[in-house]
């Protein structure tokens, strides 16, 4: 099955926060993912039509890229949603520098950035109780990617 990933409307808010576990308990989340997707800084990842995962790119990070979030619907996990989505958000990167973060307890999140050539730049304590965040580098070169 193709992904094809575009930008995410309003009327996708309510599928996205169907298949986000977060969401569907925390409504800081679904606030933070109508804002994103009012912004303009969240995309759809899609198979068949149907959004099976989002991502969030911002430049809220001193000025630099920044992905904020990368959720992909556990029925469709370790199948190429989450690359396909970095990979688009790479390629749309107006900075030379593209940061990331993710927990530590998220191993396969941390498995992909290697794969996809992020090296790690540091931590930040005290985010989520006992699970320090990561935060991951990549150098783009030229702007775009």
């Amino acid at each position: 099955m193709s992904i094809h990933i575009r930008a995410a409307r309003p009327d996708d808010i309510d599928a996205l926060v169907a298949f986000d576990e977060v969401a569907q308990r925390d409504a800081r989340r679904v606030a933070y993912i109508r804002t994103r997707v009012h912004a303009g800084e969240c995309f759809v990842a899609e198979r068949e039509g149907r959004p099976v995962g989002y991502g969030v790119l911002t430049y809220s990070f001193y000025g630099n890229g920044m992905i904020e979030m990368v959720y992909v619907a556990a029925a469709h996990r370790r199948s190429g949603v989450g690359r396909a989505l970095m990979e688009f958000l790479e390629g749309l990167c107006a900075t030379p520098k593209l940061f990331t973060s993710t927990n530590l307890s998220n191993k396969p999140m941390q498995l992909l950035l290697a794969k996809l050539g992020y090296t790690l730049s540091g931590y930040i304590e005290n985010l989520d109780p006992g699970d320090p965040e990561l935060v991951y580098f990549k150098p783009l070169g030229q702007p775009g990617g």
